[in-house]
């Protein structure tokens, strides 16, 4: 039997869990609905990642699954099969992408009990980062081009994937309705009625004086580009815990794709921008005034470009995006902490840690510094 765990939370590992454990009987009854080769056995494994309860399932004949339970206040079916869409196109492609289980009767989730389940084959290779914050570096460059790689192939594959946004109601995703707005406050003002409970959960906050003086110098340098921006999907939450990978130690290679649920369509610059705010900034060391892993962000930008050639335009609006890449994201989680597991430390995070204070690291000497760089090394002729 599968042993009890905690979750990662805002400041690390936790003995509480916001959302249950998928039990023996639960995944048992899930199961049962999905065309597999046998019935299930038992939860052998548990997962410590937050917004959701996984879980590796056993089966009968001894083969194993990957079952995810989600709450219907943050996805329902529905919802779920919008990822799929994404996941199956990416995966006709050749990138390698979890193979998600339809029910019996051919849905790509299962509504049951006021949950959504979602089913997967379990991945070939290693979670080398299952014991990882989600936010850490990559171990090493080796680890970090190989994960540009897998990027660059994502965003080569999506260009011919053309369903549209997601609906503005989904929460925790990785969006850029309001920040790629001409006017930032009046884009927001339009998109946070629309997450639920957001606009309750902001009035414990002066957010129309906090987010202007925090993030529109970001907006009125992205402003004048916003017309070059081609649409496409990413990932939306690419950091190595979303990743498998071939062997065990440094010289391991990326091998699998996992977790789509923040996916959507923005844009390629966009969603590399994403990538880097969270795989090459220590925001988990602030003591340290999170320095930038500057050595595996440029072996992951040469693994990346060598899948995905960035255009003039897309290079320009990487380190534009970099400030404003979690707006949408961290208001969410406002929402999320606040109106949803009812945990004020982790609304007070999200709000004051993550929405303003990695805009105030970005308008700092060291964040300044970084943005300088990472232009230079984007608009060089020499660029990775």
């Amino acid at each position: 039997m599968a042993e009890t765990s905690g979750q990662f939370g805002v400041n690390g590992p936790e003995n509480r869990r916001d959302w249950p454990e998928l039990s023996d009987a639960e995944a048992c009854e899930v199961l049962s609905h999905f065309p597999l080769p046998a019935p299930a056995r038992h939860v052998v494994w548990h997962g410590r990642r937050p917004f959701s309860s996984t879980g590796v399932v056993l089966l009968e004949d001894g083969s194993r699954v990957f079952l995810k339970r989600h709450d219907h206040c943050l996805r329902d079916a529905t919802a779920l099969a919008e990822e799929h869409r994404f996941i199956t196109h990416l995966a006709e492609r050749g990138v390698p992408v979890g193979q998600t289980w339809r029910t019996k009767t051919g849905q790509a989730a299962l509504d049951l009990n006021g949950s959504a389940y979602e089913v997967f084959s379990i991945m070939p290779g290693h979670d080398l980062y299952e014991t990882v914050q989600s936010w850490e570096p990559f171990h090493n460059v080796k680890h970090a081009f190989s994960g540009g790689l897998h990027l660059g192939r994502l965003h080569d594959a999506a260009r011919s994937f053309d369903a549209p946004a997601r609906p503005s109601c989904r929460p925790l995703l990785s969006t850029f309705e309001a920040i790629t707005s001409p006017d930032l406050m009046a884009g927001l003002e339009r998109w946070i009625p629309q997450q639920a409970g957001l606009a309750d959960a902001l009035t414990l906050h002066p957010w129309r004086e906090d987010i202007p003086a925090a993030l529109l110098p970001f907006h009125e340098r992205l402003k004048p580009h916003l017309d070059t921006i081609q649409p496409r999907w990413g990932h939306g939450d690419w950091h190595p815990s979303n990743l498998f990978w071939t062997g065990t130690g440094a010289d391991a290679q990326a091998c699998g794709i996992l977790d789509f649920g923040m996916s959507d369509r923005t844009c390629a610059a966009y969603d590399l921008a994403v990538a880097i705010e969270r795989t090459s900034i220590a925001w988990l060391d602030p003591e340290n005034d999170c320095p930038v892993i500057h050595e595996r962000l440029e072996a992951f930008l040469s693994g990346y470009l060598a899948q995905y050639v960035l255009s003039v335009a897309e290079r320009r609006l990487v380190p534009l995006f970099l400030p404003l890449v979690h707006v949408e994201y961290a208001l969410s989680e406002v929402a999320y902490y606040e109106t949803l597991v009812h945990d004020r430390a982790g609304m007070k995070a999200a709000y004051t840690d993550y929405l303003l204070g990695h805009a105030h690291w970005f308008a700092a000497p060291a964040g300044q510094q970084f943005l300088r760089w990472l232009t230079q090394i984007l608009q060089a002729p020499s660029c990775p």
